[in-house]
């Protein structure tokens, strides 16, 4: 698979990377065996970078995460998210004692000294200009306890901001077919600067697996049951905010426009994969079949300028209103 340089961090990464998510929870059960399998077959499809967070269930995908490496020779980067442990969910919790304390969680949880990268997990605005973090994540690159330091945005603006900061070496933000603001500031600014950008969301919350219906359902521990409108976390993390029935209706066009041989997910992906600036995109897998989907992406031809200028129509014609000014 197609390799590329994740910012100034010296690592070279698979264009198609694994959002781990899924494997801790809010996409309902996934069991120890299947979250074992999906990480198995990535890893042998030739993924080298997994996506995971200290909150995934609260630490059980970085644990499984782990567990799959432990026999493994061939180890992959995995970067890892920190913040979202703060209770109350505010700048204040930020501190150096905090960031130290969830940081050494994750290098338990992951059985390791050093963490290839940790990302800021999506903090409150205030955090993105504080300097005094940027020193203790500067303090905990010196020590050692961490490899390199990133940032998690929910919108632009958060991911200009983190820019301007020098330690920083990776943004991660939801860019897929329906979230496009990224492309007009954000990924040229990142690669002016030499940071690597991880697009998570590229699917839109499965909506660009173009196998919804308005009917379809999702178990009740399922994010894309509880938090439609936003009621646990920012809306645009579920469905890339877009409304679900909208975006059904969208995603039949995109799959028109892929056309019959290319399965709908695989070239959203690809989509993602040639826009300047990405590193590599993150989606997630339930079970073996989604990680091979996923990494098929990486093979296939780019997307065609007619292609490119009819996705565009979709968006301007039925997302734009919903998302850009938003995020």
């Amino acid at each position: 698979m197609e390799q590329r340089p994740l910012g100034r961090t010296g690592a070279d990464v698979s264009v198609v990377g694994l959002g781990t998510w899924q494997l801790g929870g809010d996409w309902g059960d996934v069991t120890e065996d299947a979250a074992a399998d999906v990480l198995e077959a990535a890893l042998d499809a030739g993924v080298t970078l997994l996506d995971t967070a200290d909150v995934y269930g609260d630490g059980r995908s970085e644990e499984r995460i782990r567990k799959a490496l432990a026999p493994r020779s061939d180890r992959p980067f995995v970067a890892t998210k920190a913040g979202r442990r703060a209770d109350p969910f505010t700048a204040e919790q930020y501190t150096p004692r905090h960031l130290r304390a969830w940081i050494d969680r994750s290098r338990r949880n992951l059985g390791v000294d050093t963490l290839d990268l940790v990302q800021l997990h999506c903090p409150p605005p205030a955090v993105y200009s504080d300097e005094r973090v940027y020193e203790t994540l500067d303090a905990l690159v010196e020590e050692q306890a961490i490899a390199a330091y990133g940032i998690s945005v929910e919108t632009v603006a958060e991911g200009l901001t983190a820019l301007q900061h020098p330690g920083v070496q990776s943004i991660q933000v939801i860019l897929n077919v329906f979230r496009r603001k990224p492309l007009e500031e954000l990924l040229p600014a990142a690669q002016r600067a030499q940071v690597g950008i991880l697009a998570r969301v590229p699917l839109a919350s499965g909506l660009l697996s173009g196998t919804y219906s308005t009917d379809t359902t999702f178990a009740a521990d399922d994010h894309r049951n509880f938090n439609r409108n936003g009621e646990s976390f920012d809306v645009g993390e579920t469905f890339a905010g877009v409304p679900f029935d909208v975006g059904v209706s969208a995603a039949r066009e995109v799959a028109a426009i892929a056309g019959p041989d290319v399965s709908t997910a695989a070239f959203a992906l690809r989509w993602v994969i040639d826009q300047p600036g990405i590193t590599t995109v993150i989606p997630g897998a339930r079970n073996v079949e989604q990680v091979l989907g996923n990494v098929a992406a990486a093979s296939l031809a780019p997307v065609t300028d007619s292609q490119l200028a009819d996705l565009e129509r979709v968006y301007d014609e039925r997302i734009r209103a919903h998302v850009h000014d938003r995020w």
